[in-house]
């Protein structure tokens, strides 16, 4: 049966504390809403507070205080309803080495009370859709660190989660399989609907897949928005121009021009390039270029490049993301 929250969240997290060893506060009031069916990501460095959320809303921890819901279920007082309805993969593997693929598959569905032609047809399925088939009968102790990911993402979606947390899924891949894991999660939100919460200090991988990013240090949500609403927040787009050649006798009467036209909020001379920071990029370029050509430099090509989350990170923290 679906469970629904009446206002379309999935999760609903409100002022969450969690210290430990007394002193260490992990969460500092935390809060924040996931919108049911979309991928929300956690975005902050190691030590942030994203493992901790994840442990409290998959019923592994429990907080100081404050109040979690998943699906409209309380998470401190109904955690085995909770439980029912996500799935979970951490950072640490949960695979068992011992076994094939397939075993720990249908082994997980077991725990989910799973069996009979169902648990295999949902197997079979499962080996097909993450590309496991030929692998599925070997030992895992083959499998390549994509591979184990990629199993670890299978089991714990084998009971069909309405809501799945994925802990820093593709921390220590090579770029290949960070970029095949992208595609799966992005299907399970697009073609089955399943809400994520995402957790990672990539800032491509965030940029990438969430629907809306919370970027979170010392236990508290920092903003939040889309990607693209917290990059349009820095006041527009950087147009880097290359130059034809280094116009240094008169490159400062050129700084003079652009900056007195309207939208261009600063301008840097680096050689043969003028890099400018717009208010729009695209809708300001050719007026840009038309006071170029008015004033003989030949432009060889330009570039427009969109703020990053990394600017992003570093104007709300004060400092960039290890990423």
């Amino acid at each position: 049966m679906l469970l629904k929250n009446e206002n379309n969240n999935a999760i609903e997290v409100n002022n969450l504390v969690k210290n430990y060893r007394g002193s260490i506060k992990a969460l500092d009031g935390l809060t924040f809403s996931i919108r049911s069916g979309t991928i929300y990501g956690l975005l902050g460095p190691n030590g942030a507070g994203k493992s901790t959320t994840v442990k409290i809303l998959t019923t592994l921890s429990r907080p100081d205080s404050g109040e979690a819901n998943v699906l409209g279920i309380d998470v401190l007082l109904q955690p085995n309803k909770v439980r029912r309805v996500i799935g979970c993969v951490s950072q640490k593997s949960g695979v068992c080495y011992d076994s094939t693929g397939r075993e720990n598959l249908i082994l997980q569905g077991q725990l989910y009370e799973m069996g009979g032609k169902y648990l295999h047809d949902r197997v079979d399925e499962l080996l097909n859709i993450f590309k496991l088939e030929e692998a599925a009968n070997r030992s895992t102790l083959t499998y390549s660190g994509g591979m184990l990911r990629k199993l670890d993402i299978a089991m714990g979606i084998i009971h069909n989660p309405q809501i799945l947390f994925l802990d820093e899924p593709t921390t220590g891949l090579d770029p290949e399989a960070r970029s095949i894991l992208w595609e799966i999660i992005s299907n399970l939100s697009k073609k089955e609907k399943v809400t994520i919460l995402l957790t990672s200090h990539y800032l491509d991988e965030i940029d990438r897949l969430a629907d809306r990013v919370a970027i979170i240090d010392q236990g508290k949500v920092i903003v939040e928005g889309s990607p693209r609403e917290l990059k349009e927040e820095l006041a527009g787009d950087i147009i880097k121009i290359e130059l034809r050649k280094n116009y240094s006798n008169s490159i400062f009467h050129v700084e003079d021009v652009l900056k007195k036209q309207e939208g261009i909020i600063e301008v840097k001379n680096k050689s043969k390039e003028l890099q400018l920071q717009v208010s729009r990029g695209s809708s300001i370029l050719p007026n840009i270029l038309q006071v170029l050509q008015s004033l003989s430099i030949d432009v060889v090509s330009v570039e427009i490049i969109p703020p990053s989350l990394d600017v992003v990170y570093l104007k709300y923290t004060g400092k960039r993301i290890e990423s």
